[in-house]
């Protein structure tokens, strides 16, 4: 079993999966409602074209359905979010690319630019937005200041044109800020709710996982047991005589025990073990995977660590020991028998006498020299 010097897995990433996924789901639903908002426009006002005589506009504007509708439907299919944004924002790029260059219906076109700056910023990243806005503005600087290009159909006063990118430009700054605040209300919600889990989870002294924490791991351990056959084995820990340390040493000296004992578990477990503080001068170790020769073998090494250690408190050495009781999961039939089990074997290891594993293993302190 190798070492490793942590412990537990990051108890932010839940979180900030959970709510990425949620962010995800939303943006999905707001760009199928907007998809759906933009076919009925486009029939609308393709209509309107129509029977304004403007045949050619109204085709082409309802011509515009079809990859809307096919964006829609694909991602209906395929769940695919990255695909349903990207054909999205394609879309929005050719429509309002054929408006600002013909101008749409009495030269209205361009107007219907106002609302690519909030949904740029949404569906994308400030820095995606303000590059793909910039290419935007550059575009129409273009079309406004060489008409005669190919495709170029319309012709705008110079007077529109200022307050065009006036009104853009301010409603682009706008919308940034607005983003930028959202994203800052929304990181700091996120990093509360992380640390909100991370103090449901852990210890506060010592790091390690809670009680809590350790039941719904050996539940989810007990599951996979039953589906899978993976063994796993428990090591039940007490600190030998804690009480007297508080009483001799104070209860500065009793945290600082709790705190070192932690930091030399975790240097001695594997990554995929859990250890946690079961209560009080009590610890729990939950080995996945593991038979309890294993087990055994384990904590008997932590044993001689904890006991090889100098726990120094104000240049005062505090002598600690530890007794522990290891029981397999193949020995019993539940939770609640598993953890009984080793209740009673720390009991025998520490009525014969502490400082010992129970059931009995060979041990790693060193023999004695005979005299000579």
């Amino acid at each position: 079993m190798s070492k490793s010097t942590t412990q537990m897995p990051n108890t932010s990433e839940p979180s900030y999966i959970l709510s990425t996924e949620h962010e995800e789901k939303q943006i999905s639903r707001v760009l199928t409602n907007v998809s759906g908002m933009a076919l009925l426009c486009l029939v609308g006002i393709g209509a309107k074209a129509w029977y304004s005589g403007n045949h050619t506009h109204a085709i082409i504007l309802w011509l515009f359905n079809i990859p809307i509708l096919a964006n829609m439907l694909w991602f209906a299919r395929t769940k695919k979010r990255e695909v349903q944004k990207a054909g999205l924002l394609t879309f929005v790029a050719l429509l309002f690319s054929y408006l600002i260059a013909t101008g749409g219906e009495t030269s209205t076109g361009p107007l219907w630019f106002y609302v690519l700056p909030p949904l740029l910023f949404f569906l994308t990243s400030l820095k995606g937005g303000t590059a793909i806005l910039l290419f935007c503005y550059l575009a129409a600087i273009v079309v406004f200041q060489f008409p005669d290009l190919p495709g170029v159909t319309a012709r705008y006063s110079t007077d529109f044109k200022i307050r065009f990118f006036a009104t853009l430009i301010f409603e682009s700054i706008f919308c940034f800020v607005l983003e930028a605040a959202r994203q800052s209300a929304r990181n700091k919600l996120v990093a509360f709710a992380q640390a909100h889990e991370h103090a449901a989870r852990t210890d506060e002294l010592t790091g390690l996982a809670n009680r809590r924490e350790m039941l719904n791991r050996l539940n989810a351990e007990f599951s996979r047991f039953q589906r899978a056959g993976h063994h796993f084995s428990i090591v039940l820990i007490d600190l030998d005589l804690f009480k007297q340390i508080n009483d001799n040493y104070g209860h500065d000296a009793g945290d600082l025990v709790l705190e070192q004992f932690a930091e030399v578990t975790r240097g001695v477990i594997r990554q995929t073990d859990i250890a946690a503080r079961w209560g009080g001068e009590e610890f729990l170790l939950l080995l996945p995977d593991t038979t309890l020769l294993q087990a055994l073998a384990l904590a008997e090494r932590l044993r001689s660590e904890i006991a090889s250690t100098e726990f120094n408190h104000k240049n005062t050495v505090i002598p600690v020991t530890l007794s522990a009781g290891v029981c397999s999961i193949s020995n019993v039939d539940s939770i609640d028998e598993l953890l009984k089990l080793a209740d009673i074997q720390l009991y025998n290891a520490k009525k014969s006498g502490r400082n010992r594993i129970s059931p009995r293993v060979r041990s790693h302190d060193p023999e004695p020299h005979p005299a000579t």
